[in-house]
């Protein structure tokens, strides 16, 4: 017979554990199910990973298999005697005989013969597709939490095992403190498993809007804070929109643009950490008005005559340490 290496065919070590077996298995079964694989050879693979997820799922044919001996790929080969007194695998002969037989057929008779059924009987169970959806959500939404719903795509089977496709609204709800680019994983709400697989998960990208006011860094928000000149030499006391509602902000006198002002725990909440949540930062803009009348000239003229200020007195420090 020809030797099958049915590690291979999974792609695992021959360490591997149950749960690394299950696992190979559910993500190749997906991948080459005849109704959703676009490989050619999607049917002859699925049906070689299905016959090596069913030996190698068993303790008592992995074992059995191990014992085989490892081998070339395809390499002629033939168990010995010993190995098929040791467990129980008898062919027509009444012997240990495995002249003209498929390690398939082998592993089909050795199931038959401790109580089972072989590959061929078997309703292999197929684990459902998961599904990566999009979901964008407003800036409140992430800060409130949300629910939406999504239009899915499922494959659905009927009684002969063809696949169509059908629309499905899901509702989904998306918890506070959801941030840009993070991947929400709900469990069971994928495509349905056949043959008592497991149901696929479906994946939520959230995305947010961008928003008028606020830019968004992790949890933290900054917002641009304009302050009219005038603000900005006398300080005071502003009023700052924040997703909770608007706050006052102190404002210190001589304040200068692109100052950062922080309030605390205004940002996003963290999901999982009660009342953690991250920061608001205000950067000071100095804006001048559009337009000037008379009364304003005149008043900002009588404080250009009385103020000792230089903006570049700099320039006259960098001249003189040149020279």
């Amino acid at each position: 017979m020809k030797y099958k290496d049915y590690y291979s065919i999974l792609g695992i070590e021959r360490a591997a554990t149950e749960d690394d077996i299950k696992k190979a298995y559910r993500k190749l079964a997906r991948k080459y199910h005849p109704d959703v694989s676009k490989d050619p050879e999607g049917e002859a693979k699925f049906k070689d990973v299905a016959e090596a997820y069913q030996t190698l799922k068993n303790t008592e044919k992995r074992a059995a298999y191990d014992r085989l001996g490892q081998h070339r790929a395809g390499e002629d080969f033939e168990p010995s005697r010993d190995w098929g007194k040791e467990f129980n695998t008898q062919f027509n002969d009444g012997q240990s005989s495995f002249e003209g037989i498929d390690l398939s057929d082998l592993f089909a008779s050795f199931a038959r013969h401790r109580g089972g059924s072989g590959p061929a009987a078997a309703s292999f169970p197929i684990p459902g597709e998961d599904f990566d959806v999009a979901a964008a959500i407003t800036l409140e939404d992430a800060y409130r939490g949300t629910q939406v719903t999504l239009s899915l795509s499922v494959p659905v089977y009927d009684e002969q095992g063809r696949m169509r496709r059908e629309a499905r609204a899901v509702e989904v709800r998306i918890p506070k403190g959801a941030s840009n680019g993070q991947r929400l994983r709900l469990r069971g709400q994928g495509g349905k498993g056949q043959n008592g697989g497991r149901d696929g998960d479906l994946y939520l990208n959230i995305k947010l809007h961008p928003h008028a006011l606020y830019r968004v860094d992790g949890f933290d928000l900054y917002i641009d804070l304009p302050l009219a000149p005038w603000e900005a030499a006398l300080g005071g006391t502003i009023e700052v929109p924040t997703l909770a509602g608007a706050v006052n902000l102190t404002v210190a006198p001589a304040i200068t643009s692109g100052q950062q002002l922080r309030l605390g725990k205004r940002g996003l909440p963290m999901p999982g950490s009660g009342a953690e949540a991250g920061d608001l930062f205000a950067i000071v803009k100095i804006v001048m008005p559009a337009t000037i009348d008379e009364r304003e000239k005149a008043l900002f003229q009588q404080l250009s005559e009385g103020s000792t200020f230089n903006p570049r007195s700099h320039f006259t420090k960098e001249a003189t340490n040149a020279n």
